[in-house]
């Protein structure tokens, strides 16, 4: 599609769009007026009713007001003829004396544990109401029964007197009553006079409320229905029992004042109770037997306390609507075609101009840079020739510079591919799944997989325990760190382990985002060796030193062995008792010289479950000879219920056996080396080593465990290094504190949680 047909339809569609919005907001701000003009109809014909029941209300009030007189006048004339003693009145009695008092039911309520209960009456029904379940009418009762003036809002109040307003009771649920209670201190009962009360919602004035209803629904053939209800019906105690178990969908006939109910609709109860409650209008839309119907109910705030439901016809409102939103179309069809027309002519002069820069454009996207636009237009056309020339001078010095900018990127590539290429350390990249994007010559050589055999592949070149520490560190990685020099052991394709330290970052996209990982590997089989050899040198330092605590521990039990046999030789004869005595020093020597032959004997690296408390006892029994030669006491405190450690029992000694006699040299004069163990939390445990010596100067803490750093003259400064590195292969770490003159604090913290197999 060209530019000028294109042109021509975003013309077009653009005045099609603002008369379509056009067409809207006329269609939605119409009906929403005509909505709101049917409702102020629907207002005015409520209030002209209103005004007529409100009049009905003053007068039934009246009427209602002067009867409870009367009640309380035929209560007051029944009291006359009654026994005081409820016990003595029989229901015939009452029958008759409601005949002669000209009320239709006479019934005598008292008290009945904590309720208030009609116990005798001329209606059957009655006998054996609860006025608790009536609400009010038990606090009307009992304030009645307590010779008090009534005072809750509801109903009539004369002196020992109280009328509810015109209700339900359960003897008759067909129809409303006025009924009224007397009481008189000198009697065990309330009388209660009952006359019907039907007729009151019939009266006569009511019924011009029908006829102004009638004659607006003829004056307004939109105007369906008209029906007047009394939502005070509904909180009367007796409905309330009625309906408690099911809620009415429909309006009762009972609260109807005026009108008919025939467009009925499932939530008329409660809009109904909606509009009495928030004095608010609730307008609502229902389908009607076929009939879109707008509902409005509308409260009354004068004396009848009514709502109004008026329904009216929803087609009313759409006719004349539908009616001018034709119209309105019409026209805009006749608008739009003039749009089209009239959008290609102007489409055809605009695109003229353009077409000629188009041409020109070409021309540059073939490499064609030396011709030049000539418009005399100082439009924006012209702006976008000028534009479209200095584009094709700077692509012209552009080109030029990117040519040299690629055979410079091709120069460094071919760089970095030797570099890559010829580097001894294996590289291996990964996407985050771990399949193989890359490898280098190193890798293959090393692990012995080809570049075309590792790409896309997760290759199984980990234990699952490998598996879970790299996780972690890819998880450094991603959260923006670098692991470096990492140990562990990988295995090649041949199956074999192979001791290496990775280097580990991210690779990231044009956004930032981290996509790979890159690894830098390097074969420190060879490092191994050599601290390997490094620390067998130390614990043979260490050997040798301790062999003569060990010579003079041994002799004093052999000296005491020499003596019982010369004893033996002389007399012939031995006691029992010195027998024990040789027997435990031969114990002693074996036990000396076994531990001490344990520490020197070179041990193959084997991590596993050890007792920590078993090591520190043999460590203590290794030195006490090498403490007593110093004069120094070696304290144990070692926290019970801690768990075995998985660790190389045999390095561990060997820390602890440098560190403390480093303690007790530090000590020529004596002292305490104490030895603690406590477990700091779930997966750490600290041992912590302090002496009484002379303490370590601050400008040496910093270079504790730096090869050949010492302060001793016959040390060569290899024992602490080859400790560090054997707390470090446990996962551990050392600190060192120390104030000169008081002595130093050496801790060690250690995992509980094992350490891989062969990382040491």
């Amino acid at each position: 599609m060209s530019i000028k047909t294109k042109l021509a339809w975003f013309i077009s569609l653009t005045v099609i769009v603002i008369l379509s919005l056009n067409l809207s907001i006329y269609y939605f701000s119409t009906s929403s007026q005509l909505k709101k003009d049917a409702e102020r109809q629907m207002i005015g014909v409520a209030k002209q009713i209103g005004e007529t029941l409100d009049a009905a209300q003053k007068s039934k009030q009246l009427i209602e007001d002067s009867v409870g007189e009367k009640l309380r006048l035929a209560a007051i004339s029944a009291q006359t003829k009654l026994d005081p003693d409820i016990a003595n009145v029989s229901n015939e009695q009452l029958d008759r004396l409601s005949r002669d008092l000209g009320v239709d039911y006479i019934t005598l309520w008292a008290k009945d544990g904590d309720d208030i209960t009609a116990q005798k009456s001329s209606n059957p029904k009655a006998i054996g109401a609860s006025s608790k379940a009536l609400g009010y009418w038990y606090t009307a009762f009992s304030q009645l029964f307590e010779l008090r003036q009534v005072i809750i809002p509801q109903g009539q109040k004369l002196n020992h007197f109280w009328s509810p307003p015109i209700t339900i009771i359960p003897s008759d649920l067909n129809d409303v009553n006025k009924l009224g209670f007397y009481y008189n201190d000198k009697y065990n009962y309330l009388i209660n006079p009952i006359v019907h009360a039907g007729a009151f919602f019939n009266l006569e004035n009511l019924k011009s409320s029908d006829a102004i209803a009638q004659q607006l629904i003829e004056d307004n053939p939109s105007i369906l229905e008209v029906s007047g209800f009394n939502p005070a019906f509904y909180k009367d105690p007796q409905v309330l029992a009625l309906n408690e178990t099911v809620t009415p969908y429909k309006l009762d006939n009972q609260s109807m004042i005026f009108g008919q109910y025939n467009y009925i609709d499932v939530h008329d109860y409660n809009n109904l109770m909606k509009a009495d409650q928030t004095g608010g209008i609730v307008t609502t839309k229902a389908m009607i037997e076929g009939e879109k119907v707008m509902k409005s109910f509308i409260p009354m705030s004068g004396t009848s306390k009514s709502v109004i439901v008026v329904n009216f016809d929803y087609a009313a409102i759409k006719e004349p609507l539908y009616r001018q939103l034709l119209i309105q179309v019409l026209i805009s069809l006749g608008l739009m075609a003039a749009a089209v027309a009239s959008s290609s002519f102007i489409a055809g002069i605009m695109i003229r101009t353009l077409e000629m820069i188009m041409h020109r454009v070409h021309h540059i996207s073939r490499g064609n840079f030396g011709e030049q636009i000539v418009l005399d237009s100082n439009n924006e056309f012209g702006a976008l020739a000028s534009q479209v020339n200095a584009m094709s001078t700077n692509l012209h010095s552009y080109q030029a510079q990117l040519t040299a900018a690629a055979k410079e990127l091709l120069h460094t590539q071919q760089y970095l591919e030797s570099f890559v290429n010829n580097t001894s350390d294996s590289i291996h990249v990964v996407d985050l799944e771990g399949r193989t994007i890359q490898t280098n010559k190193a890798f293959e050589a090393m692990f012995g997989w080809t570049l075309a055999e590792a790409v896309g592949q997760k290759l199984p070149m980990f234990t699952p325990e490998i598996l879970t520490e790299l996780h972690e560190k890819g998880i450094i990685v991603l959260n923006g760190g670098q692991v470096t020099d990492y140990e562990t052991i990988l295995y090649g394709k041949d199956g074999m382990p192979i001791e290496v330290s990775i280097t580990l970052s991210g690779i990231k996209d044009d956004q930032g985002r981290i996509v790979a990982y890159a690894s830098i590997t390097r074969d420190i089989a060879e490092r191994k060796r050599t601290e390997e050899i490094l620390r067998r040198s130390e614990k043979l330092s260490v050997v040798g030193q301790l062999a003569a605590g060990v010579a003079h521990e041994v002799r004093n039990p052999l000296t005491t062995l020499r003596g019982f046999v010369q004893l033996l030789q002389k007399d012939g004869k031995l006691d029992r008792s010195y027998l024990n005595i040789m027997l435990s020093e031969l114990d002693r020597i074996n036990l000396i010289v076994s531990e001490f032959l344990v520490f020197a004997k070179p041990q193959a690296d084997r991590y596993q479950e050890a007792d920590l408390y078993g090591i520190m006892n043999d460590i203590v029994v290794l030195l006490d000879s090498e403490a007593n030669i110093h004069n120094v006491q070696i304290i144990t405190r070692l926290e019970p219920g801690i768990p075995p450690l998985r660790c190389e029992s045999n390095q561990l000694k060997q820390v602890l056996v440098n560190v403390m006699k480093n303690g007790m040299e530090a000590m020529p004069d004596g002292g305490e080396l104490t030895l603690e163990l406590v477990r700091e939390s779930e997966q750490d445990i600290l041992i912590r080593i302090k002496d009484q010596g002379i303490g370590i100067p601050e400008e040496d803490l910093a270079r504790l465990g730096e090869p050949f750093f010492t302060r001793k003259a016959e040390g060569n400064g290899l024992g602490l290094m080859i400790s560090q590195q054997i707390i470090q292969h446990h996962k551990g770490n050392i600190l060192y504190s120390s104030k000169t003159g008081v002595g130093t604090s050496v801790e060690i913290r250690l995992p509980l949680s094992p350490p891989l197999a062969g990382t040491a």
